[in-house]
């Protein structure tokens, strides 16, 4: 009798549960977005009940669409928005507020303060990150210095601290676990990636009490079975939940980069890429990010990371902000109605700057304007900012490497656009590969939760699965891609230090 692997896929967005075959094919599928909460500008939270609801429906509907017994499920793996904090009652599970997400900038003025404390090296040694608002130790640190009583109570062991991971997973086994896996710790600012152990240091540092935060482990693991009483899932008690990695190390390992050197892009919410540097670290002079990749068993590999902050997220303003467009396609039309975007060009700083800039205070614009532009050359001045993101980061991480890239490995929501995918062939002068499934994020947390199980047996049986369905290839002559992408620089020194004051 076929059975089957669950991954949980908890995004920025939306919540999702995918249900995988041994060939990694997609059997059903289901998704439900939920609230975004900007409380002030620059400012994003969720509520972590409606996370854990919205999951959970997605888990249930999922299984009941692919008409199976529940027990034929293997195993559950678990991938998630990274950096996204929430803090919680340990006897009752409650939250004690809302989840503080990876994209808020609240904490800033923290991480100035801690710079200018001299803790830049040692956070970049310790931990593979620089100090920003993006990572979670600081959002850590300002729930507990901002909800009323949170220290106190957080100092007499009865509070929890984690990221989305250990919320999914402390909820699916009804508060039995508390735990997190070493692609997510490594994105706290307060994991040793060398130890693999929370840093002492580092949590004195930042006045963090490190009976908060969760038990590291590796990523294909057994971190607890699913709860026999959890309403909704009582078909589901007591599955094995054995695969966990933060979102953008689960896409690298769905896409089966598994040789040093193979990367991939995800857009997304954001546009993330990463590079397997196998069990080296490589130290970026370029501020990009390192950090674990993931644990299996002992060994452990490690992987080369720039992020840019808004990418899909940039449609999906022009959709529900601007009303320009009904629906993402509607931005990949106007965008092929036009040559070019008339000399525009839009930076998306709407969170600040990610990598390699890392200015917490840039904030988007438009420049360039003129009478003559209209929303098809914004629509297409959109994704060619997505594009040029994407081209900074491969710069920088070829810098770093000494790797000239060869191919680039794509997927998320926004890869399903010919038109950007080709922009951005020209843009980086290299192959794109795009896969039948762009679901990789989700696989690859089902991978990591099949070798638990012995579902699959290795990885050489896994990178079989993968299949080719486009691949894009450079068409712009070289001088003119060099001279856009001059105007992009420029446009992006227009963004910087706004919001400094």
């Amino acid at each position: 009798m076929e059975t089957y692997i669950a991954a949980l896929d908890q995004g920025t967005t939306s919540s999702r549960a995918i249900l995988f075959n041994r060939a990694g094919e997609i059997v059903s599928r289901a998704q439900h977005p939920f609230r975004q909460i900007y409380p002030q500008p620059g400012w994003v939270e969720h509520d972590p009940l409606e996370i854990w609801a919205t999951e959970k429906r997605a888990l249930a509907e999922v299984v009941g669409a692919a008409h199976i017994d529940p027990k034929r499920i293997a195993a559950l793996g678990i991938t998630n928005q990274r950096e996204t904090t929430i803090l919680w009652d340990r006897s009752t599970g409650q939250p004690v507020c809302n989840a503080i997400v990876w994209q808020c900038r609240r904490t800033a003025p923290l991480c100035d303060t801690l710079k200018a404390d001299g803790l830049g090296p040692l956070v970049a040694e310790r931990t593979g990150l620089l100090i920003d608002a993006y990572f979670s130790g600081t959002k850590i640190r300002w729930l507990l210095d901002h909800v009323p009583g949170a220290r106190e109570r957080a100092e007499r062991g009865e509070l929890c601290a984690g990221t989305v991971d250990s919320w999914l997973i402390w909820n699916l086994t009804g508060g039995a676990a508390h735990v997190t896996d070493y692609s997510n710790a490594s994105r706290t600012m307060l994991f040793n990636i060398h130890t693999l152990q929370w840093d002492e240091e580092l949590c004195r540092a930042l006045g963090i009490p490190a009976s908060l935060l969760p038990e590291p482990l590796p990523n294909c693991h057994l971190y607890g079975r699913v709860a026999p009483d959890i309403p909704g899932l009582e078909d589901l008690a007591g599955i094995p939940i054995c695969g966990s990695a933060g979102d953008q190390p689960a896409a690298l390992f769905g896409q089966a980069c598994f040789t040093p050197g193979q990367a991939k892009n995800t857009y997304g919410t954001g546009c993330f890429l990463l590079m397997n540097t196998g069990e080296k670290r490589v130290k970026s002079k370029n501020n990009l990010l390192t950090g674990v990749a993931w644990g299996i068993g002992d060994k452990v590999e490690y992987a080369i990371e720039g992020s840019a902050f808004n990418a899909g997220s940039v449609i999906k303003w022009l959709r529900d902000e601007l009303h320009m467009i009904d629906n993402a396609k509607r931005c990949d039309e106007l965008a092929e109605s036009v040559p070019d975007a008339n000399g525009i060009y839009f930076v998306p700083a709407f969170t600040g700057l990610g990598a390699p800039y890392w200015d917490m205070y840039a904030r988007g614009c438009i420049v360039g304007l003129t009478r003559g532009v209209n929303r098809a050359h914004i629509a297409r001045s959109v994704l060619e900012a997505i594009a040029y993101q994407m081209t900074d980061l491969l710069e920088a991480m070829e810098d770093d490497s000494g790797i000239t890239f060869t191919e680039l490995r794509v997927d998320g929501g926004a890869s399903v656009s010919d038109i950007l995918l080709q922009i951005q062939s020209d843009m980086i002068r290299t192959i794109v590969d795009r896969p039948k499934t762009v679901e990789t994020t989700a696989l690859g947390a089902a991978y990591l939760a099949g070798l638990a199980v012995g579902y699959w047996k290795d990885r050489d049986e896994i990178a079989q699965n993968r299949e080719i369905e486009k691949i894009f290839t450079p068409q712009m002559e070289k001088s003119h891609r060099d001279e856009l992408y001059k105007g992009w620089k420029r446009a992006v020194e227009r963004s910087r230090d706004w919001a400094k004051d």
